[in-house]
């Protein structure tokens, strides 16, 4: 039972206070069809507002199955309307730019209801009511009635205890009018029907019971609820009192929702009515995002591009670290310390600056030496985070690698080290020629991706094993003259001998330039010769056979041989800096040569035989002996052969007859006794042989990936050092890093500045479609009032205009990306053209992705504040809104 106790509706106007509802009281039955009468103004909507919840009593009470409404919060109103309550209204008040089937199941979705059952109890809604044929047209293809049918459609769709009914046929024909009062009067045989109305005819014919109203107060009532129908409820009442507080929430109506899936559904129609206009809106909300966009692909491709290059670079010129070294430094800073250091002389005399000597002086004190064995390791130690930071690690050793001519047809020609300036008569000059890269052998970085991407395979394959090598051309197939002579595919002599004649003054010409095939070249061989190979032994003593033109040619044709197996173009600028015009080897070349001569037999027998220089036989370091005296030098006398003996004596004779004395004899013969020595030593003597022990390297080079691990890298160095001495700390020159170092900050700088101007933009545009979102909420004032009435919170309107904004959003960011992208083919060609990069400009999918992310956010922030007024509206005035 539904029970009015006492109503009273005021409303202010200014500074007064106007009575709608002057203390009314009702009681309704479940099922009766009550017709209200009275003139307009004396309160009929406004109590049929109070009944179904859309407007608020000033005092009073409003009982619904013996639960007061004093202690309904919004939510419960909410509910309420949404599963008590059914409206249908004079002007019919559907969404226009909704389907008539989705008009009728939106009520469902606030109630949870899942989609098929939706639909299912739509269409049996609408096929009571005659209209199952017409799901599928918009509200503004119908006639008043069938407008009014889909009204009560949606106002029985959600089965509530109450239908009411705002002046149903005011808008209507006769005909079609009594049609509408047959479907309410079959509804009001299990259902309360409340009806407003200013036809006394129609009430007449069509109610249960009439109740007249004037001037907000009850003239009469046709039927009015019995004592003991009243008492009934009130014993409902009286229960109610004294449950629990756990209890009463069990009774109250559930609490109702509507899905971010039908907010984005009704918001989604109401733009497609506008389409130009949110096109427009859009577009205009593009602009900051395809200008951040932009920035952005620029930004990221010069990012990429530097990277590679600081790869390529620091692929070239990794941080070397060397068993003696110098801190340049502190080499530097000492240099310019001393040049600002000028002391001034007053007298008339002339003074040294000491140029060279205070250089060699700061040479001496800044060379330091580095404990590699130690260094290599802490990095073995800490391999994980040294290879996270590294595209390669390379320790170096100081085995001399001695690379043949594999044809000697025309003789012993050697190719690394090279010969060239001492084949050319020009002995010493390679030195004075630094500008030369005179080692044509060059170690490949063990680092394949890196490789692939720094060089391509023109012909043959890279090398797969220790014995195979590749020549390394420029990005336009050029190698250098002084590669080829290095070779010896070119004559070393012929050209000294043009050099010589043009020094002379005579007639000569340099030779002409040459072309190769691939075959020519790929097929060169060579001889790997190691430095132990050099000696044979002979007389129980290694003799040096370098010199030896039978031994060597022998010993040449039992090396290993190495062969070019592949040539290598270089694909980018710090590739063709780096190894291009060289032969490039692999590191386990050195790690075999290392191994072969530790192994060999003459370095097997020094080490076997420490204190003895196997190349002269003499003790490294010979034991003392006893002074010599005439016994010891007459018994060696003794001993010697008959003649020798008898020229021995007559020395000895002749040098008395000189004058010297015995003590002078004996020193003069003391240097036959002496042991002979040698100025050798065990460690050269291993040097000279090219040993190398793989723990304790010459050098470590580190190739940084970039320069952010290349300081990185520097941590971990001092991470190393803190614990150490002064003179056990590693130190190195970081030359490269002063290249480049602060390249990719000022590219951030510069990007960072840029997206901030154009993020103002952005910001304008999002105000801007707030400015829209308020405007839609004014436009769509009714809906609001429409959807309150049928149970949505303000909860759910905010939600609906927030889904609105999130799309408008949406559609911005993703245009923007779009149009980001078909800007960039163009601006690709344009630097292209001007720089020879191709592919500078590119947006990262992922930032294009997070673009949209950020449009929708703040077109969400920029439309809370009309989405938060559009829920603060009163359903009843929004209602009344055209």
């Amino acid at each position: 039972m539904l029970r009015l106790k006492n109503i009273v509706k005021e409303y202010v106007v200014g500074d007064e206070k106007v009575p709608a509802l002057k203390g009314v009281s009702l009681e309704f039955r479940e099922n009766e069809f009550v017709s209200i009468l009275g003139p307009s103004g004396c309160g009929k909507t406004t109590l049929l507002n109070i009944i179904g919840g859309l407007d608020k009593y000033t005092s009073g009470d409003l009982i619904i199955n013996g639960i007061s409404t004093k202690l309904y919060k919004d939510r419960n109103w909410d509910s309420y309307r949404n599963h008590s309550i059914g409206f249908v209204f004079q002007s019919y008040n559907l969404i226009p730019h909704q389907t008539v089937l989705a008009n009728v199941e939106l009520a469902l979705t606030l109630s949870g209801v899942s989609r098929r059952e939706r639909r299912k109890r739509a269409v049996e809604a609408l096929e009571k009511v005659g209209l199952k044929d017409q799901i599928r047209k918009k509200p503004n293809q119908l006639s008043g009635g069938q407008m009014q049918r889909v009204a009560i459609a949606r106002a029985l769709v959600n089965d509530p205890d109450i239908l009411l009914a705002d002046e149903p046929t005011g808008a209507l024909d006769t005909a079609t009018s009594a049609q509408i009062m047959d479907i309410l009067s079959e509804i009001a045989e299990d259902k309360l029907v409340i009806m407003v109305t200013h036809n006394p005819e129609l009430a007449q014919i069509y109610s249960t019971r009439i109740i007249k109203l004037l001037d907000g107060e009850i003239q009469s009532d046709s039927m009015p609820v019995t004592p003991e129908e009243i008492k009934a409820d009130e014993e409902k009442a009286e229960a109610f009192e004294k449950m629990t507080k756990q209890e009463r929430k069990a009774m109250m109506p559930p609490k109702t929702s509507m899905s971010l899936a039908t907010a984005l559904t009704l918001s989604l129609n109401n733009l497609m009515t506008k389409k130009a206009r949110t096109l427009l809106t859009a577009f205009a909300g593009s602009i900051g995002i395809i200008g951040i966009a932009l920035i952005l692909s620029l930004s990221n491709g010069v990012q990429q591009y530097i990277d590679r290059v600081q790869e390529d670079t620091l692929s070239s010129y990794p941080i070397t670290i060397e068993r003696s070294t110098i801190d340049m430094t502190s080499f530097m800073s000492s240099m310019a310390k001393n040049a600002n250091n000028v002391e001034e002389h007053t007298d008339n005399r002339i003074y040294t600056n000491r140029i060279m000597t205070g250089f060699m002086e700061l040479m001496v004190n800044e060379v330091t030496t580095n404990n590699l064995a130690d260094f290599k390791k802490y990095i073995e130690a800490n391999r994980a985070r040294f290879e996270e930071l590294t595209t390669d690690i390379h320790y170096g050793y100081s085995t001399r690698m001695n690379i043949y001519k594999a044809d000697i047809e025309n003789g012993i020609y050697q190719v690394n080290p090279g010969q060239v300036f001492s084949m050319m008569g020009m002995r010493g000059s390679s030195s004075r020629m630094s500008f030369v890269n005179s080692e044509v052998w060059q170690r490949l970085i063990n680092n394949d991706k890196l490789l692939e991407q720094q060089y391509s395979v023109v012909y043959g394959r890279m090398p797969q094993a220790y014995n195979e090598v590749v020549l390394i051309v420029s990005g336009n197939n050029e190698v250098t003259d002084y590669t080829l002579y290095s070779l010896g595919v070119l004559d070393s002599t012929e050209l000294g001998e043009t050099l010589g004649k043009m020094i002379r003054g005579e007639d000569a010409e340099w030779p002409e330039p040459k072309s190769y095939s691939y075959d020519e070249l790929c097929g060169l061989k060579f001889k790997l010769m190691l430095n132990s190979d050099y000696y044979a032994k002979e007389n129980g003593v290694w003799v040096d056979k370098s010199q030896d033109e039978i031994y060597m040619m022998n010993a040449l044709d039992k090396a290993e041989t190495i062969s070019i197996v592949g040539i290598l173009k270089s694909e980018s600028e710090a590739a063709q800096n780096g190894l291009a015009g060289t032969i490039g080897y692999r590191t386990d070349l050195m790690e075999h040569l290392i191994d072969a001569v530790n192994n060999s037999e003459i370095v097997r027998e020094q080490k076997a035989n420490p204190d003895v220089d196997i190349f002269t036989g003499i003790s490294f370091e010979p034991e003392e002996t006893e002074a010599l005296t005439w016994e010891k030098l007459n018994a060696y006398i003794a001993s010697l052969p008959e003649e020798e003996k008898l020229r021995t004596e007559a020395s000895i004779q002749q040098m008395r007859d000189y004058g010297m004395t015995d003590d002078k004899i004996l020193e003069a013969f003391s240097s036959m006794f002496e042991p002979q020595k040698t100025e050798a030593t065990y460690e050269d003597n291993l040097r000279k042989m090219g040993v190398s022990d793989p723990d304790d390297p010459s050098t470590i080079n580190l190739y940084p990936k970039d320069f952010e691990a290349k300081d990185a890298i520097a941590e971990l160095i001092d991470e190393y050092n803190r614990d150490k001495e002064e003179d056990e700390k590693i130190t190195y020159t970081d030359l490269v890093g002063l290249i480049m170092s602060s390249v990719s900050t000022i590219i951030n700088a510069i990007s960072y500045i840029l997206i901030a101007f154009v993020a103002i933009s952005l910001v304008v545009s999002s105000i801007m479609i707030g400015i829209i979102t308020y405007i839609s909420v004014l436009e769509r004032t009714k809906e609001i009032g429409i959807l309150r009435a049928i149970g949505a919170s303000k909860k759910d309107i905010s939600r609906v205009f927030n889904a609105e904004t999130l799309i408008v959003g949406f559609t911005a960011g993703l245009l923007g990306i779009v149009i980001t992208f078909l800007l960039l083919i163009p601006i690709n060609i344009i630097i292209k053209h001007f720089t020879d990069i191709g592919g500078l400009a590119v947006l990262p999918y992922i930032a294009g992705g997070i673009l949209i992310l950020i449009s929708m956010l703040l077109t969400f922030i920029a439309g809370l504040f009309p989405s938060r007024i559009a829920a603060k509206k009163d359903p009843v005035v929004a209602l009344r809104t055209e």
